[in-house]
């Protein structure tokens, strides 16, 4: 095991051995490879660089209490970047390609998987890009797909415990027949200004309403949004929201809690006063609680619960699976043999 500051790594990028990657050309996929170079050699025209071609997706493995290696709900990444990839007019790699090169090159690079008890995991990064070469709007005919892995910690630096958010009405992060549901880089490009200006003003993230009418919540810059009232699990349901596969999770355990379970569009003047606990949940973020709202247009805070009794449920019992620690009865977690 390399010798790392695994409880104080934070989330970003850590150097490993190696990444793997996979090309497409004359309508079908090459053989997967193993690579030591950090760098892409592409052609200038490349549609991912000037049209947008490129979806990614974010997965995690966790060592857990037991010594063995989970990586946590690996298919339904493969089945989004599929979907991802059908609305960008992209070749996706089959799903059995997908997880292969994901557990090569977790084992490739085990000595990066943090230990136990540190609080931080194996982050995947699955890429696909077009990398034909094309001056007019068309769709590639070409493809890399890699996947790199780095550890890291958790994505806001304190973990679980409760933020401050800001409600942002100056920028949308996604148009509401665009490409909000993929996982497409220029999501994230549309909420960068937005959440610089937040950070600056001490936000950890900032929470986006749908772009057509400013009237109903979407999701957080960087994570989905979940609210908790009278008993019930309530989380956006909107065209421009990315699928969480951490918001998936949560409904079910949610649910398995006792919880009712609502997919439903959430009007914010008439609810965000309403709700006893507020959380951005996904991937890196897991669950990060929400502590307070600010809402510019009024000079007004909201204020919750944080961390509420049924986020910690939620969250112990989503860590409790993803570390061996609870048994796995939805078979979400598949075990990396021999490292």
């Amino acid at each position: 095991m390399v010798d790392l500051d695994w409880k104080n790594i934070g989330f970003g990028y850590v150097k490993t051995k190696y990444n793997i990657r996979c090309e497409y050309h004359e309508g079908k996929w090459g053989d997967p490879y193993l690579t030591a170079h950090e760098y892409i050699p592409m052609h200038i025209a490349a549609t991912s660089l000037h049209y947008g071609q490129e979806v990614f997706e974010g997965a995690k493995v966790f060592r857990g209490v037991d010594g063995k290696a989970r990586l946590f709900r690996i298919e339904e990444n493969a089945r989004r970047m599929k979907a991802s990839a059908e609305y960008l007019l992209m070749a996706a790699p089959p799903e059995d390609l997908f997880i292969e090169m994901c557990e090569k090159v977790i084992r490739a690079n085990a000595e990066y998987l943090p230990p136990y008890g540190t609080g931080a995991s194996l982050y995947v990064r699955p890429l696909l890009i077009g990398t034909t070469a094309e001056v007019g709007v068309k769709t590639a005919l070409d493809y890399m797909f890699l996947i790199f892995v780095t550890p890291v910690g958790p994505y806001f630096k304190n973990g679980f415990a409760p933020i401050d958010v800001v409600l942002e009405k100056l920028h949308d992060r996604a148009a509401p027949r665009g490409t909000g549901q993929a996982k497409v880089g220029g999501n994230y490009a549309a909420s960068i200004q937005a959440g610089a200006f937040a950070h600056e003003r001490g936000f950890s993230n900032e929470l986006y309403l749908d772009a057509a009418e400013q009237k109903y919540i979407d999701e957080f810059g960087a994570a989905n949004f979940f609210a908790i009232k009278d008993a019930t699990y309530i989380t956006p349901l909107s065209r421009s929201v990315l699928g969480s596969i951490t918001n998936k999770s949560l409904r079910v355990i949610a649910n398995d809690l006792g919880l009712k379970v609502e997919d439903r569009p959430i009007e914010y003047e008439k609810e965000i006063g309403t709700f006893d606990e507020v959380g951005a949940c996904g991937t890196a973020a897991v669950i990060s609680p929400v502590g307070r709202l600010y809402d510019p247009n009024k000079d007004k805070w909201y204020e919750y619960d944080a961390p509420g009794k049924y986020s910690t449920m939620m969250y112990h019992a989503l860590q409790d699976i993803q570390y061996g620690r609870a048994e796995d009865k939805h078979g979400w977690t598949r075990v990396i043999e021999g490292i």
